[in-house]
């Protein structure tokens, strides 16, 4: 893939861009196996089967599905949290309990998410969970994150870090999101693992 100048942050849009037009030809049974195999690998990782807590997020579109992933977490006791969008685009959090508890929230300017429709946590629960499921649209072979550029979880992260929390990183991704390198900024942080529907591969 060609880099413009302007330093990893055109880099990024560039390669946002590519990733998201590939994304956007998957055929609806397509997507549903790759979100019932996401979901096989994932419930095998040690992280998530000792997990009490797990911030997890609820996929929209094209991203790699997670709903079938969330209810097998929540049948095996999982304490599951999920982020709503807040106006600074931070995010604040509740707990998940089945299909039925989440609301379509449209947001000016962005794509609706489904949220949960019950009480707020706070934007501090995140720190609580023993592992958090990352939405992303590559990782690299160190394990850097290319997220969707609104900087939500940068802000989750650094949050995490400063509470002293050390929870698992994953993110769940396509196969051919798995890539050799993604532009990073000083900011950026590694991630533990991807999870993609043909396995998991850790990053040390």
């Amino acid at each position: 893939m060609s880099h413009l100048e302007g330093g990893p942050e055109s880099d990024k849009r560039m390669l946002r861009r590519e990733l998201l037009a590939v994304r956007n030809t998957l055929t609806t049974d397509e997507l549903r196996e790759a979100a019932r195999a996401l979901a096989e690998h994932a419930l095998e990782l040690p992280e998530l089967a000792r997990a009490r807590t797990v911030a997890a997020y609820v996929s929209v579109g094209s991203e790699p599905g997670t709903l079938a992933l969330l209810d097998a977490l929540g049948a095996r006791g999982v304490r599951v949290l999920l982020p709503a969008l807040m106006p600074d685009n931070d995010l604040d959090w509740g707990a998940y309990a089945g299909e039925g508890s989440l609301a379509r929230v449209q947001h000016a300017g962005k794509m609706a998410l489904f949220e949960p429709a019950g009480e707020r946590l706070g934007p501090d629960a995140v720190t609580e969970a023993d592992a958090v499921l990352l939405p992303g649209l590559a990782v690299d072979a160190r394990g850097m994150r290319l997220g969707r550029g609104g900087g939500s979880y940068d802000r989750v992260l650094a949050r995490v870090d400063r509470a002293g929390a050390r929870p698992a990183l994953v993110v769940l991704l396509y196969d051919t999101e798995v890539v050799e390198r993604v532009p990073a900024e000083p900011h950026d942080r590694p991630v533990d693992a991807v999870v993609t529907p043909s396995g998991v591969r850790r990053f040390t």
